[in-house]
């Protein structure tokens, strides 16, 4: 059984947590499926909002997906979650993250 049958079996079996949710985004991004990855990920965020890792793979993923306006977006979000914790490398990463959204908007063509 793969990491992400094990993660969908324990969802279908009631739990529910930002943790479940965000490996499961996380594994599903790893293998190609961000628009999956995007939904556990919003999902993993509507249970915490607090939670840096969450924010900064969502904003990989909607980038990845090429969706850079909303990735800005929440990665701004994000950035601002994680400086207020004390996140201090994921707010570093999710700059990073922005920054090259931000150049695939303002250089379309690459």
């Amino acid at each position: 059984m793969t990491m992400i049958e094990n993660l969908h079996g324990m969802l279908e079996r009631g739990i529910d947590t930002a943790l479940l949710r965000y490996s499961l985004g996380t594994e599903l991004l790893k293998i190609g499926n961000a628009d999956a990855a995007i939904a556990h990920l919003r999902e993993a965020l509507k249970l915490d909002s607090e939670y840096s890792a969450a924010w900064k793979v969502l904003g990989k993923a909607l980038a990845e997906s090429g969706n850079h306006v909303e990735a800005v977006d929440v990665l701004d979000q994000g950035i601002e979650v994680a400086e207020r914790r004390g996140d201090i490398q994921a707010a570093k990463e999710m700059g990073v993250f922005r920054k090259r959204s931000q150049s695939a908007l303002e250089n379309p063509t690459g």
